[in-house]
């Protein structure tokens, strides 16, 4: 039997960029860092390890019937993108088995050594050694499309950041979702790696840490906008736009004002918050 797009979900579980945060001011959208859970049938995919891991963790133990055998997909390694890991329960059930991809690193380094380094004395106080399910480490050229279960295809492009990242595509039922964090455009000059990538989507989650009144204060800094988002969307005829890895500065009042701006540009778009889930 083929696979249905109704068996196609996803959840976010941390929306927020560059650190967590906490408070009145953003307890509506969240202050967890980068976290989504994609279902792809009986796949579980998982995009980027920050804080809001630690959540879908207690949420993977709490329901676990069998043993989990699944895919973590990080964009890069920088600290807001893997600080959840160590926290991440389901790393410590020896019943299960964890494939961990990066496609960013430069040549000669292995994300097992940057997880080593990672959590190593005097900055962690227990090496990656302490997990006790089945570790596989991947490495992978931005660019290559990857496999991650029958009938589920992850595209890959490189993305322009400090120290490099990786974009992702994952088809499956007929649908498309695109993930697209920690990335800087050019402006007036829209990023053919990602157009490429998001062509014809469904679903973009994009990198929105500014907007464009404030970009100019930030050039250099690895990050896009919300109205570059729209602007590639829909120069790629992607459907939606998911604003995405929000600045800490910008509290729910703010993002209330993007949320009402990105429907009007695109309709359908949104701003994603902590704990929403999608059927595609």
């Amino acid at each position: 039997m083929s696979a249905q797009s109704s068996d196609f979900k996803l959840r976010f579980w941390g929306v927020r960029g560059s650190i967590a945060c906490s408070g009145p001011r953003t307890v509506r959208y969240g202050g967890n860092t980068s976290c989504i859970e994609m279902r792809c049938g009986e796949r579980l995919l998982v995009f980027d390890g920050g804080t809001g891991l630690r959540y879908l963790g207690h949420s993977l133990m709490d329901a676990a019937s069998h043993p989990l055998d699944a895919d973590l997909f990080l964009t890069h390694t920088h600290f807001d993108h893997v600080c959840g890991l160590p926290f991440f329960k389901p790393f410590f059930d020896p019943k299960n088995r964890w494939r961990l991809w990066a496609g960013h690193l430069a040549e000669g380094m292995t994300l097992r050594r940057v997880l080593g380094e990672f959590m190593m004395s005097p900055l962690f106080p227990v090496p990656p050694q302490v997990f006790r399910a089945r570790m596989e480490y991947r490495e992978f050229k931005a660019g290559d499309t990857l496999g991650a279960g029958a009938e589920v295809a992850v595209r890959t492009a490189t993305l322009n950041h400090p120290d490099g990242a990786t974009g992702y595509r994952v088809e499956f039922g007929g649908r498309s979702v695109c993930y697209l964090t920690d990335t800087e455009h050019v402006p007036g000059a829209p990023d053919r790696n990602i157009l490429g990538l998001i062509a014809g989507a469904d679903l973009v989650i994009y990198d929105s840490m500014y907007t464009d009144a404030e970009y100019n204060t930030y050039v250099g800094w690895g990050h896009s906008t919300w109205q570059e988002g729209v602007r590639l969307c829909r120069a790629a005829g992607a459907k939606r736009l998911a604003v995405f890895h929000h600045d800490p500065e910008h509290d729910d009042d703010l993002l209330d004002g993007i949320a009402r701006e990105v429907d009007k540009e695109l309709p359908g778009s949104f701003v994603a918050k902590d704990g929403l889930s999608l059927q595609l």
